[in-house]
């Protein structure tokens, strides 16, 4: 039998996704099925390793065999929705509550399945999100300017380290400041840089500096101390790194979260130049939109 590997999709990205993969056998919506192992794929929310087609003939019969399996597990819903639901509900109970950032990562395995027809389940007990069809959902707060906080709370909780107390971070694009308030409220030295002005509740607070510049102005020697550069900056990718190249030739140390923004269906190209930097990470975020995340963490 050969073997599959299932890659779960963003809603509205599984052209961006189909273009990273080879050998596709299937789709069921945004899942798509393709020989072969596990290939590099970054505008996958969730990947299923080594999916399993599982026949049966009954409710209980279909719970049964995915508690063979394993404990829990996630339905994804495609075909016969009603049915499905009817199955997870003789599934050892999970709950997707929102976590409170910061929080580690799930530990406990999480599989994913769905149904492919009536009397047919399509089933992977391993995978590589531990939260339900890749989806990090957290207790929101209402205090900062905009949502964007929410992506640099998956990040951070994606990578398993956040900036320390006084640590350095410099943001750039910063306003209107949501970014700012997180690294702020952990306790981080923060220089946010726009040529906007930050929202008020957030430039006022301590250990917050604020310049108004153009980012791309900024050189190393500005910053004789830097622990973290944060950009979620609305630019090309080219552009951002030829300016981040700067940082990266003098301080191995940095640690960097940045957002890559397309116009398009996302360059592969530049994608693979952000990879070609030692210890890099390029991940496609729950709450990313039409963009991905480059992360590489000097801690690791």
């Amino acid at each position: 039998m050969r073997r599959t590997t299932g890659y779960l999709s963003p809603p509205d990205l599984q052209q961006q996704l189909k273009r990273e993969l080879k050998n596709i056998i299937c789709e069921y919506d945004r899942l798509i099925i393709a020989e072969g192992p596990p290939q590099t794929a970054h505008w996958a929310q969730n990947i299923w390793f080594d999916p399993q087609v599982i026949s049966f003939t009954s409710i209980s019969e279909a719970a049964k065999k995915l508690k063979e399996m394993q404990k829990l597990w996630s339905f994804y819903p495609y075909k016969n929705i009603r049915r499905g639901t009817l199955i997870s509900e003789k599934l050892p109970y999970f709950s997707a509550k929102p976590i409170i950032f910061p929080s580690s990562i799930p530990k406990a395995p999480l599989g994913s399945w769905t149904l492919l027809d009536p009397n047919t389940l399509l089933a992977s007990p391993l995978c590589s999100s531990s939260f339900a069809q890749g989806e990090v959902h957290f207790q929101e707060s209402k205090v900062p300017p905009s949502r964007a906080y929410l992506k640099l709370w998956e990040a951070l909780t994606r990578i398993g380290v956040i900036p320390k107390p006084d640590d350095v971070c410099l943001e750039v694009g910063a306003s209107p400041g949501s970014w700012t308030w997180v690294l702020q409220q952990l306790g981080s030295k923060v220089i946010a840089v726009d040529r906007a002005l930050l929202d008020p509740s957030v430039s006022s607070l301590p250990n917050v500096t604020c310049l108004k510049k153009d980012a791309f102005s900024l050189k190393p020697m500005d910053f004789p101390k830097l622990d973290w550069i944060f950009s979620d900056l609305i630019c090309y990718p080219e552009k951002l790194l030829a300016w981040l190249n700067q940082w990266l030739e003098i301080n191995a140390k940095i640690n960097f979260v940045c957002t890559l923004k397309f116009q398009g269906e996302g360059d592969r190209d530049i994608i693979k130049e952000f990879e070609k930097i030692a210890g890099s990470h390029i991940v496609h975020l729950f709450h990313n939109k039409h963009e991905l995340t480059w992360f590489k963490i000097a801690q690791e």
